[in-house]
């Protein structure tokens, strides 16, 4: 006879969801499962409901409380049979926060800086092509298709595939780097050349990079995402493209750069000197 939790794993499976969603959903059910001293099968919506309300009050996210749910509603209709009642709950506001953008100067001299050709390439990577930092880890040679000048982001966040551009000074680095590291597989691999480069490395080479440029602000290697996106909405491209290369489904999400964006003010006409 299978625990819940292999069940609940089994069924999570079954739907693919991908191992970080796996990951969550079996720690919020540990959460909820440990507040009542109890097995989570046990523990009815008006009890689940009363733990998220109790959360919301002592400043948990608006992520929490989704992700409780969803791992709740999983247990319910696909491990118990149940039928599921959405839970009303009235959730914490999420904080609007703005990205940080770095200028292209600032992004240049971080992803220059480094003498390492590797660690330059994985940066550069980051900036010129809006990646995220698990879709880098996650290239292979064969996703470079220099050709058409584009890169195959493969089973990325939502497990979906998608195009993005491959720049020209980019290229010529990576070539550069391919002669000297000869990859096989993947194209940034760790200590062994079966293994994938890791996050906390790539982590390190930024930090590295931020102290040897003197550059202060708050960034992480999404950072250099957002200021691809950032970069290519004042340089004139199209908020829909953007969408697409960054791989959002929703274009709510990318809308997001059109706060950043600096504008130039000479060029703003007012309407008190617009000819009617």
């Amino acid at each position: 006879m299978k625990t819940i939790r292999e069940r609940l794993l089994q069924e999570m499976q079954f739907r693919n969801y991908s191992p970080r969603t796996v990951a969550t959903y079996l720690s919020c059910l540990t959460g909820l499962s440990k507040h009542y001293n109890e097995s989570p099968d046990k523990i009815d919506l008006e009890r689940v409901k009363a733990f998220l309300h109790h959360s919301v009050l002592n400043g948990c996210s608006v992520s929490f409380v989704n992700q409780t749910i969803g791992a709740v509603k999983v247990l319910h209709e696909g491990v118990l049979k149940r039928r599921w009642e959405p839970l009303s709950i009235k959730r914490p506001r999420r904080e609007k926060k703005l990205p940080i953008i770095l200028s292209q100067q600032e992004v240049k001299s971080i992803v220059t800086i480094l003498p390492n050709l590797k660690h330059r390439s994985i940066l550069t990577l980051g900036y010129s092509a809006g990646l995220r930092i698990s879709e880098v880890i996650n290239l292979k040679v064969n996703h470079i298709d220099s050709s058409r000048m584009q890169i195959r982001v493969v089973g990325a966040k939502g497990k979906k595939d998608r195009y993005t551009v491959l720049s020209k000074s980019t290229l010529d680095l990576l070539r550069n780097y391919y002669k000297m590291y000869q990859p096989k597989d993947w194209l940034f691999s760790g200590m062994k050349p079966a293994s994938q480069y890791s996050v906390s490395s790539i982590r390190k080479i930024l930090k590295q990079a931020c102290e040897k440029t003197r550059i202060n602000k708050k960034i992480s290697y999404h950072t250099l995402r957002h200021c691809f996106a950032t970069h290519l909405l004042e340089q004139g491209t199209s908020i829909q493209i953007i969408q697409q290369l960054l791989g959002h489904a929703n274009i709510r999400t990318t809308s997001i750069y059109l706060h950043v964006q600096q504008y130039k003010l000479d060029q703003v006409i007012s309407p008190m000197d617009i000819e009617l």
